[in-house]
Order: structure tokens, then sequence, then C-alpha cells
């Protein structure tokens, strides 16, 4: 239902009064700070239709009015004017130089990115790891003893994951060669779940003895590579509990922190974000995924070399300053997106 003009008004001043101050924002008040020429008996209509349209709400303590997130998502969605500032990241304190800290380490950069995004909001910042595809470039098998076996595989970035194969038949110097050899001239360059599915068919052509070891090494292979990469770097949390809408509720605090530690929920949310592009914002329980009425989630995906591989954001009350939030979420997934594509 589309407010009228006088209503977005009003809402739009009482949630931005909301979030400066966090009081109940009362008639007096909003006809002092909107703008509008209209007298307290007309104000106070106004707030009880948006009350019954489940935009604001009254606190039995006061008077006054509170935004609800319905409230919120009217007015992130099309009462939030939020400056775009290219090449103006010094007036949020977004620092590129930081993303350029360690070239060559992308898990640092990444660190970087969440320590800035919690840095400049004060709440808690996130960044999920670049998705990685188990894809290797080589292999190699070393004979460590007697059934021992060590599987060194290098990824097509050269990051190298190591694993120890325990197997049942003491395979020869020769046969770990040949295995190799086989695996790297017919499957290099594709993902572990790919060469699990060619490698059954052509298992029937093999010689029985190192059709095993290869089959064994492809599952340990693609354990090794999902291990190998963190999920999720959290920086931040104990900012959330300097946040009165937050601490305040030992419920909320403990659901809040239970979300932290199992991740699930957050990671499903991130993966959600990045096929939708752009910006987004959750707000309260609305996602399902962070079912908290106190906390939003701000996102943005972010990019190597043109492709979206992962999400950052920033985890903080529904009360925040949307307006500054956006914008530091923005400039940092696009200044990790550089950093990571030129690293």
């Amino acid at each position: 239902m589309q407010l009228e003009p006088r209503a977005q008004t009003l809402l739009k001043a009482l949630v931005e009064r909301y979030i400066a101050d966090g009081q109940p924002v009362g008639s007096r008040a909003l006809s002092k700070i909107s703008g509008l020429d209209l007298s307290p008996a007309t104000i106070r209509n106004i707030m009880a239709d948006l009350e019954e349209m489940g935009y604001v709400a009254s606190p039995h303590t006061s008077a006054g009015r509170v935004p609800t997130p319905r409230g919120y998502r009217l007015f992130v969605d099309t009462l939030l004017t939020v400056q775009h500032l290219e090449g103006q990241h010094g007036q949020h304190g977004v620092d590129p130089e930081r993303m350029r800290i360690a070239a060559q380490q992308p898990q640092k950069i990444i660190a970087n990115a969440a320590q800035m995004l919690s840095s400049l909001t004060q709440f808690a910042g996130v960044v999920q790891s670049p998705r990685r595809e188990s894809v290797f470039q080589q292999i190699e098998f070393l004979r460590l003893s007697e059934k021992r076996i060590l599987l060194v595989i290098v990824d097509p970035r050269g990051d190298v994951q190591n694993r120890l194969l325990l197997t049942d038949v003491d395979y020869t110097p020769a046969q770990l060669v040949q295995s190799a050899n086989y695996l790297n001239q017919n499957f290099a360059g594709l993902s572990f779940d790919d060469v699990r599915l060619r490698l059954t068919g052509e298992l029937r052509q093999l010689r029985e003895d190192i059709g095993g070891l290869m089959q064994t090494a492809v599952e340990a292979g693609s354990e090794a590579m999902a291990e190998g990469s963190e999920e999720m770097v959290i920086s931040g949390e104990r900012n959330l509990l300097s946040v009165s809408d937050l601490s305040s509720n030992m419920s909320s605090l403990r659901q809040l922190f239970e979300m932290f530690e199992q991740k699930t929920g957050l990671m499903q949310l991130l993966d959600m974000s990045s096929k939708a592009g752009g910006v987004q914002i959750f707000i309260g329980g609305e996602s399902k995924l962070v079912p908290m009425d106190e906390m939003s989630v701000v996102t943005a995906p972010y990019e190597v070399n043109g492709k979206i591989v992962g999400t950052l954001g920033v985890i903080g009350p529904t009360r925040m300053a949307y307006e500054r939030v956006i914008p530091i979420v923005d400039i940092t997934a696009k200044l990790l997106s550089n950093a990571l594509s030129n690293s």
C-alpha cells in the first residue's frame, strides 16, 4: 500500500530521530522536525494510521512511537537517501590501502575487510571466503612407508594441500607414478567431483590395483580442498555487546552468539545475497535465516576478475544508521574485489 506524502515524511522523520537517539518519538517532536505545517491532532491521526498499518508501534511506557521492522523496511526501500561515494572513500574512513597490505595473501585481505567493516561501523563485520572449487592442477603420490602414502595436491593458484592415505595395498613407486600421471594427464583442471564421475566409468579399463588408489585419492583430495578454505571470517562480534538494543535482552544475546557459533543461517543468508547482486538489507526476522527482530544485516557481493565469488556485510541492530552503513558495505565490497583480482 502506497503511503500518502505526509505519512511518508512523518515516518521518515520518526525513523531518523529514533535511529539517532533510541527514544520513542512523540507527536510534538515530529511537528518540529518534520517541517510539515500540521496540527498536533493531524499528526496524531496520521501516526495512528501508521500504527494500524504496522509501520510503527507504541511502547507501553511511552506516548511516543518507535518504528517496527516493517517500518524500517519501508524506510530503507523508499525513503532512505544514500550518497554514492565513488572516489570519495575517505568520507567514510574506508581506506583502500588496508586492502593492499597483503597482495599475495587473499586470506589476509579478507580478514582486513572484515576488520575494516567492524571498526568503521562499530558492529560486526563478516566476509564469506571465496567459494573455492575443488579443482586440482597437479597430483603427486609420495610413498612414506608400507601402506602409507602422502597425497600432494596443487590447485590452479599454486596452493598446496596434503593428505595422508592409509591403503590396503603396498603400492610400488612405479605404481604411484603411473597413477599420478594418469590423473594429471586426463583430469588436470577438473573438480574432484567431475573426476569421480568420469573415473567411475573408466576404472574397468584400468588395472584393478591402481584403480583403487585413484578412487581413494579423489575422495581424500575432495575433503582436503574443502578443509583448506575457511568458510567465513567474522570480526567485531564483541562490539554488539555494547549495543543496548541487543545486549539488554539475554535471550537475544544468546541467539546472536549461537548464530555466530553455528554460522549455518548466516552462510545461507550470504549465499542468497550473492545471487541477488548489489547491496541487500535484511531487517529483523524477515529473512527467516537470522530470526531476530532486533538485528539487521547489510550485505554486498564481491568479485574476482568479474565473477561473484562471495559476500561481505555488517551485522548490527535494526536501529542502525543505514545511510552510513550501506555505502561502507558497498565500497568495501568494491575494494575487496579490486584487491583480490589484482593479488
